[in-house]
């Protein structure tokens, strides 16, 4: 077995986060696995190795955490503090049974008439301002108002959702300065799960009261509850707000997917997953192996550490034609940004329907937008914008 290439690349440093797919690629070029000195770790950066990892839970478990650093995983993980992330079956199972019960496509028709309703209100607001923030005024709203009702947290859990869940992401990084400043506030959601998101202070009967019905009723155990808490405060916003943040940007860079769009509206689920697959949200995740894995003829021990890279698989040209094009009739249901397997991303339906109800919204009342230079947001595991410019110009019956 050969030992396998290696890369200095930081896949954490400021610039690859800024821009990472230069990187991406000669990673892909240099092998099936890389070793990545500066973090100990192995990356899997092409489509079908990447496929492979997260539907074999069994080798590549996230029992062991997700992140890359040996404390984070410890807290993160285990008994009495994993959530369906950090779980592999049937712990995964039992949770993800109560966690993903609000997250169905049935149970999200008793909300998606509320969510339409918000997604109108939001367009109207935009159409009479004409120069918006695409990240503040438009994919923050639906997530903020929405999610962050549904969850049902005490007030101060709701203001600090955001901020918890950048901490979070940033958290399951190396120890650079990201992931250090994120540490307090990752004690601070602790805390917050312990002692406050708990029964007589949460919105009765919203999702997060649901775990502690779930646990009287013996499905879970009640020690469990505040590492599930954790599920809705951490990965259910941010990651959708990115996302809509990256389709804002890729069809006002691209006129002709808007007028696409503008023509058939069938073509909107091919959009979404096109944004997803071109700009993927959660760029990465670890994995620990629990047995010889063997990609091509790179043999990687039982002990080691992978980063399985979604947002390189996403643009492998392995698979796809063409990869860095924004094609909206691509067939492109097979990307992995929401991952694969059984921890295929739990909110995608969620997401789905709160990015189709404000495109929807926006085909219904714009003619076109344009987009100005996006800010990036900084973060170890995540890909969006703090900001993002738009100008808006309605359809001209509405106009006045």
């Amino acid at each position: 077995m050969a030992a396998g290439p290696v890369s200095d690349i930081d896949l954490f440093d400021d610039g690859v986060i800024a821009n990472p797919y230069e990187e991406y690629r000669k990673l892909r070029d240099l092998g099936a696995a890389v070793w990545l000195p500066r973090h100990g770790v192995w990356c899997i950066p092409r489509y079908a190795d990447v496929k492979r990892v997260l539907s074999d839970y069994r080798t590549f478990t996230t029992s062991k955490g997700v992140a890359i650093d040996p404390a984070v995983n410890e807290a993160t993980s285990g008994p009495g503090r994993a959530n369906s992330l950090t779980s592999d079956p049937p712990l995964h199972d039992e949770i993800r049974k109560v966690t993903g019960a609000p997250l169905t496509p049935r149970a999200l028709t008793a909300i998606k008439d509320q969510i339409e309703a918000t997604a109108r209100e939001l367009v109207e607001d935009i159409c009479r301002r004409g120069e918006v923030d695409g990240m503040a005024d438009v994919a923050h709203v639906l997530p903020l108002t929405i999610v962050s009702e549904m969850v049902g947290l005490p007030e101060e859990g709701r203001k600090s959702m955001l901020r918890w869940a950048a901490a979070t992401f940033n958290a399951m990084g190396p120890m650079n300065e990201l992931g250090a400043t994120a540490l307090p506030q990752i004690r601070e959601l602790h805390q917050f799960c312990i002692n406050d998101a708990v029964p007589g202070k949460l919105k009765a009967d919203g999702w997060a009261d649901r775990i502690y019905q779930a646990a009287a009723r013996g499905e879970i155990p009640v020690q469990q509850c505040p590492g599930m808490m954790r599920e809705y405060i951490g990965p259910s916003l941010d990651t959708t707000i990115f996302a809509t943040g990256h389709l804002l940007r890729l069809l006002g860079e691209n006129p002709d997917q808007w007028r696409l769009l503008q023509d058939d509206r069938s073509l909107l689920p091919g959009a979404i997953n096109e944004a997803l697959r071109i700009e993927s949200p959660i760029r990465l995740f670890s994995r620990y192996v629990r047995a010889e894995a063997v990609f091509e003829d790179i043999a990687i021990p039982a002990g080691e550490r992978l980063l399985v890279l979604y947002a390189s698989a996403n643009r492998d040209d392995r698979k796809w034609h063409d990869p860095e094009r924004f094609d909206i009739t691509r067939k492109n249901t097979d990307h992995v940004a929401f991952g694969f397997g059984v921890h295929t991303c739990a909110g995608m339906h969620l997401a789905k329907l709160e990015i189709t109800s404000l495109m929807n919204a926006m085909l219904d009342r714009i003619e076109r937008f344009e987009v100005g230079q996006p800010v990036i947001s900084r973060n170890n595991t995540l890909r969006g914008y703090d900001r993002l410019p738009m100008t808006i110009y309605p359809i001209a019956r509405h106009a006045a």
